[in-house]
């Protein structure tokens, strides 16, 4: 069964353009949790554009789901890991002023930054996650350096998915069965949405976990939140 993880930056977001605190980002997390989501995601960036750190920590206190932290591995992030405990922590290669997560780890070039910090955040019962393409040579690596899973980056995917899904797919499934081979957890996202999630899904039998927020919240806008995420659970369905 592949888990629904909502990322709820987006939430943040709008709630900090005014400046108060509506929405309520925890009251929101806690209805998409009634309503069937399986988990919450957040990336609290360091200029607290979106989620907030005080978010972190009411969250932690109130959701009962699978809570996913992501974040480049400054201090001050695996800091709030080690503090807040997260069930699963995942890494990505963002730059600070980022507005998005562009591309995943070169784990190989990285692994001597990488191994260390994902030693720590064992050490605080934190399961590790490393964001990265859709690589089987990434897979291997992330698997050496101790990570429990990786994130597949979506994005190519989903761009290539209109003009012929099998050929975007492909280096996903490749990646995918390497993971399985190897013995190393798989989740995946970024630009997952109701046109693309159900395919994906379909021919990629060993995933675990899918986060998806931008496209979740928009659909939302004009479904309902409700609605929203039983489409998006309706995809991830076994056959």
């Amino acid at each position: 069964m592949t888990r629904l993880s909502v990322n709820i930056n987006k939430v943040a977001t709008l709630r900090n353009a005014r400046g108060e605190n509506n929405p309520d980002v925890v009251k929101f997390a806690l209805h998409c949790e009634e309503v069937g989501a399986e988990g919450i995601t957040v990336h609290p960036r360091p200029d607290e554009r979106h989620i907030r750190r005080q978010d972190v920590r009411d969250l932690k206190k109130a959701i009962s789901t699978e809570f996913n932290m992501e974040g480049y591995p400054s201090e001050e992030f695996l800091t709030l890991v080690e503090e807040n405990r997260p069930a699963q922590a995942t890494l990505v290669p963002d730059k600070p002023d980022q507005l998005t997560s562009s591309s995943g780890w070169d784990v190989i070039a990285n692994a001597d930054l990488l191994r260390p910090i994902i030693e720590r955040l064992h050490k605080a019962g934190v399961r590790v996650s490393l964001f990265i393409a859709a690589d089987p040579l990434q897979v291997r690596a992330a698997k050496e350096a101790g990570a429990d899973r990786v994130e597949l980056y979506t994005k190519p995917y989903a761009d290539g998915y209109a003009a012929d899904r099998e050929a975007a797919i492909r280096p996903f499934v490749e990646a995918s069965e390497e993971a399985k081979r190897i013995g190393i957890g798989m989740n995946a996202g970024h630009d997952l949405s109701l046109e693309n999630l159900e395919f994906f899904h379909s021919r990629m039998p060993h995933l675990q976990e899918v986060s998806i927020g931008h496209a979740l919240i928009s659909d939302a806008l004009y479904l309902g939140i409700d609605e929203t995420i039983r489409r998006y659970l309706d995809c991830l369905k076994e056959d």
